[in-house]
């Protein structure tokens, strides 16, 4: 309580009634380092998605659906938790007309205008950042450096990359492309970096022209000169002095980011010039992976399942013998995985949630709320790896000698919608939002739903939530050859149990026709699964699904596991 007073003491000096507060920094990617998390700092949430609106009397997080329930036990005393989109920022300002501020370098236009568009408030961009006036601590300076990638994990030179987003910007009639997502930065490079725990991104802006010449703004210690020299026409700037360099650039008309670009940069870059309303291109070209960059994925998933697989053995032998925690748990996993030379991070923190848990749907355990799994519960796990040749994410929901029957039920229910995802028949005109009512359907059939889309895409040893498609309610990208999706319905009921079953797949071509193949090779529990209520088509695909995780992942197993790996794949 006592930062919140801290800070509302500053709004007068401002002349605000308000503040407002993201979760990410200045380069708007999806994890946030200790020292730059302002919004957990004042709220105590530690989710990847939120935001806060600080009034003079009552203080507000917005979250979305899957982190309703961490963020009310987080900081429901002190904040008043929304979910959005069921409600707004707008719902809640509808009659006020007061002055709120904000840090212009960590909102973009886009965002701002999406939650307080509707209202009749005033939105003070403030330079100084106000959590920075009241927290006092040391900033770490990560002086990892950035490193090109090996040739056999890249998929297209970079030149030849630089030539379709220059095609782009002649065909759309601009002179420049401000590209601030520092994952489209490592995309169009082939190159990599250390400045996220989780996402090998080098943070970064880059600013291109119609004539291939590249000015690539960055901390300047994070690169030596060989590196350098691997470039041709791209000149190397400090990133402090990004707006400098902008500021001096008129009447041209520029392409920006609008997921990226902060205000801050949007407004230097409008003063002079013309923002012309097209998105950033790399976004559609890194969806779409190349046959290389597929086959390298297939390789790190046999990796991470045969990871993932002894991890679930070990789990089903050990849980009664030995006191396994939650945590202690997911450090065993992490052993596993770190086992692989090819092994760089996890893709994202590990979700190991038991029973009510599980519930939880970005749970992670902490020392206050770390259960010990124990006989009767249901456990899930949803954990990913960086690898040198790929980005992968799993979730398997596993029986400890649990034999509720209505468990059992909705489980088999999310299994057929997970089928149904992965069978479900792709036109050229295929979007998320078709494929996404299938993968409820079974769920709805008893009056169930769950409060997350179905499937995101996946980054090339990058992020491991990347767009633009998705398999969601709204999302009107069209399925093309290469993309990478997540499959990955589930049911949490509050208090109780949590389940979800996922597996990463991706859009194949054969024979002109387009289809999902799976590219996660871990076994599905089969002791959850009702199988009088799987139909010979769901059987069948279990079966098959099953065949091939078994001679995908065999070799990486030793003889008792091999065994124990022929049980888990035996047909249904």
């Amino acid at each position: 309580m006592e930062k919140v007073k801290r800070l509302k003491r500053v709004f007068k000096s401002e002349k605000i009634k308000g503040y407002l507060l993201p979760k990410n920094d200045e380069f708007f990617g999806e994890y946030v380092s200790e020292e730059k998390d302002r919004l957990n700092y004042i709220t105590n949430f530690t989710g990847s998605f939120g935001f806060s609106l600080i009034l003079k009397n009552t203080n507000y997080l917005f979250v979305d659906g899957r982190y309703t329930l961490q963020a009310s036990n987080q900081s429901g005393k002190l904040f008043k938790i929304v979910t959005i989109p069921n409600k707004m920022p707008s719902d809640i300002l509808k009659n006020k007309r007061i002055s709120i501020g904000f840090d212009p370098k960590l909102f973009t236009s886009k965002t701002l205008k999406l939650f307080f568009g509707k209202t009749r408030c005033k939105l003070q961009p403030i330079n100084k950042n106000l959590i920075d006036r009241i927290w006092n601590r040391n900033t770490y300076r990560n002086k990892n450096k950035f490193y090109r990638l090996p040739k056999p994990s890249i998929g297209n030179d970079y030149k030849f990359k630089i030539d379709q987003i220059v095609s782009y910007l002649r065909k759309k009639g601009a002179d420049y492309q401000f590209t601030t997502s520092s994952e489209n930065n490592a995309w169009l490079l082939n190159i990599r970096g250390e400045d996220s725990k989780y996402t090998p991104i080098p943070n970064s802006y880059m600013l291109i022209d119609k004539y291939k010449n590249i000015i690539f703004f960055c901390d300047l210690k994070k690169i030596n000169s060989s590196f350098k020299r691997s470039f041709k026409k791209v000149k190397f700037i400090e990133i402090k002095s990004t707006g400098e360099v902008l500021s001096k650039i008129d009447k041209k008309k520029f392409i920006i980011d609008e997921h990226t670009c902060s205000y801050y940069f949007e407004k230097i870059i409008s003063r002079g010039n013309k923002i012309l309303k097209f998105s950033d291109q790399i976004y559609n070209l890194k969806s779409i992976k190349s046959k290389k960059e597929i086959d390298n994925i297939k390789k790190a998933h046999i990796h991470d399942g045969a990871a993932l697989t002894k991890y679930l053995f070990w789990i089903k032998k050990n849980f009664n013998k030995k006191r396994i925690t939650e945590i202690s748990g997911s450090q065993k996993l992490y052993g596993f995985r770190n086992k692989y030379k090819t092994f760089k991070s996890l893709s994202f923190p590990t979700i190991s949630g038991s029973g009510p848990n599980g519930a939880i749907i970005h749970y992670k355990a902490s020392k206050k709320t770390n259960r010990r799994l124990k006989s009767g519960d249901i456990y899930l796990v949803d954990s990913g790896g960086q690898y040198e040749f790929g980005t992968t994410d799993v979730t398997r929901t596993i029986s400890l000698k649990n034999h509720n029957i209505r468990i059992k039920n909705i489980y088999t229910r999310v299994l057929k919608g997970h089928i149904a995802v992965a069978n479900f028949k792709l036109k050229a005109s295929t979007s998320g939002s078709m494929i996404d009512i299938q993968a409820r359907k079974f769920l709805k059939q008893i009056g169930l739903n769950y409060p997350h889309g179905t499937g995101h895409g996946v980054g090339y040893f990058l992020n491991v939530h990347e767009g633009p498609h998705s398999i969601s309610k709204n999302n009107k990208v069209r399925f093309k050859e290469g993309m990478i999706v997540s499959n990955e319905p589930g049911y949490y009921e509050k208090n109780k149990f949590g389940i979800r079953i996922e597996n990463l797949i991706y859009v194949k071509k054969r024979k002109n026709k387009i289809f999902f193949e799976n590219l996660t090779m871990a076994p599905i529990d089969k002791s959850l699964i009702i199988k009088k209520m799987l139909n010979k088509k769901e059987k069948e695909w279990l079966n098959n699904y099953h065949k091939k995780v078994f001679v995908s992942i065999k070799n990486e197993m030793n003889k008792a596991e091999v065994n124990e790996l022929k049980k888990a794949c035996s047909a249904i």
